[in-house]
């Protein structure tokens, strides 16, 4: 991602409280009053994600339907509940800027899910070994007022290692992956489960693709990102072209799990 110019998002950042809380109250004398910023998610992993942008948010979880409908392909399926999520809690606010995101996984041109269970996580992670993956993830941003409505969806694709089923009996009962599609945590224990990634956006395969996010409350016409985002012009070489950090840190990242696959299923999974 290239930043030609400096990034606007939110009217308020977190402000830091003694103590270390947030505060989102309005500076006396200020112009505008912060908009509210609602993650209608309950998941913990989305709620970490949004975090890292340091805007000060509320989580709220949506009474959705998450059933699939007949003929419904999974972009279409993800698309219809990030904007179903974000709808519901937009009802109930109707002056808050609401994201919305869901995310399924495709193996051999079939939906799966979330497992719930250890059984149904065994039977996935069995079923992917050595395939890849494609894990659809959609985001919206929605506001009532304005009639905004922004949706987009990200894909990113995993393949997997050869393990034994000893293997995977290991990591499911030290990870417990059972309310994760995929039934792993990449950000956990799971990235050693891994051959390859492949896509855009590493944050999408976690549940939240923050690099589509910040372009589309960008696009809402929000004020005053965090520090790092506004310093950006700054820091623009001679061609006016700046490789975010983030990006950097997240292929290093990505990079350093599949350097230590080798490592973890030589020492840490016994063959």
């Amino acid at each position: 991602m290239y930043l030609p110019e400096p990034c606007n998002i939110l009217r308020h950042r977190r402000q830091a409280r003694p103590g270390g809380q947030s505060n989102s109250s309005v500076t006396p004398g200020a112009q505008a009053v912060p908009t509210q910023l609602i993650l209608a998610s309950s998941s913990p992993f989305r709620k970490q994600l949004l975090d890292r942008l340091q805007l000060d948010f509320e989580c709220m979880s949506p009474d959705v339907d998450e059933s699939i409908l007949v003929d419904e392909t999974a972009v279409e399926y993800v698309r219809r509940l990030a904007l179903s999520k974000a709808r519901v809690i937009a009802q109930q606010h109707g002056d808050a800027i609401v994201i919305g995101s869901d995310q399924c996984a495709v193996l051999e041109g079939e939906i799966i899910g979330k497992p719930g269970n250890h059984a149904r996580a065994l039977q996935q992670l069995r079923r992917a070994q050595g395939k890849c993956v494609r894990f659809h993830t959609a985001v919206c941003v929605l506001r009532q007022t304005g009639a905004i409505e922004l949706i987009e969806e990200v894909p990113f694709e995993v393949e997997f290692r050869q393990l034994s089923d000893r293997q995977l009996e290991h990591y499911l009962r030290v990870e417990q992956p059972y309310q994760c599609a995929g039934s792993f945590m990449a950000e956990g224990y799971g990235a050693c489960l891994f051959k390859r990634m492949r896509g855009d956006d590493p944050n999408a395969l976690v549940g939240l693709p923050l690099f589509k996010l910040i372009e589309m409350l960008e696009a809402v016409g929000e004020e005053n990102l965090p520090k790092f985002f506004e310093q950006c012009q700054s820091l623009l070489s001679p061609q006016g072209l700046l490789i975010l950090q983030v990006i950097t840190m997240a292929e290093d990242r990505i990079d350093t799990y599949r350097r230590s696959c080798d490592w973890i299923q030589k020492h840490i999974f016994p063959g």
